[in-house]
């Protein structure tokens, strides 16, 4: 498994960018008039949001963090920090692949999942790190 060493810098930087991606995700779900307008970029925010968040609660968890493109071994990595916030990662990391690179767009149900898996694990971040 290929993880990076963590110190306050990545962290804070890590959460910065959670808190970046969940603010800019809620401000696009606000502004759409049905949620198929933004489905897939909404999703796409909140799986960034989630990874960014799940890095900063290993961080301050483990002292690292899932470097790869490994699925398995970033949500294995957060489990080891949390086990029950791991499966929240886990449903943000399903819907990645359909959000971004697919032709069939995120369903409601997705749409609401996802939102839901990012605030979680936002504010689990934000609750464990020891950093601003």
């Amino acid at each position: 498994m290929r993880t990076r060493k963590c110190d306050a810098g990545i962290q804070r930087g890590r959460l910065f960018k959670a808190n970046q991606f969940i603010e800019a995700a809620a401000m696009i779900g606000e502004l759409a008039d049905e949620h198929d307008d933004v489905a897939d970029a909404y999703v796409t925010l909140c799986v960034h949001a989630g990874i960014a968040a799940s890095d900063v609660i290993c961080c301050a968890r483990l002292g690292e963090h899932a470097q790869g493109e490994n699925h398995e071994e970033a949500i294995g990595l957060l489990a080891r920090a949390d086990k029950e916030i791991a499966k929240h990662l886990r449903t943000l990391l399903k819907l990645k692949t359909k959000a971004g690179y697919s032709h069939t767009p995120a369903t409601a149900e997705e749409f609401k999942r996802a939102g839901r898996a990012a605030e979680t694990l936002v504010e689990t971040a934000r609750r464990v790190t020891n950093v601003r």
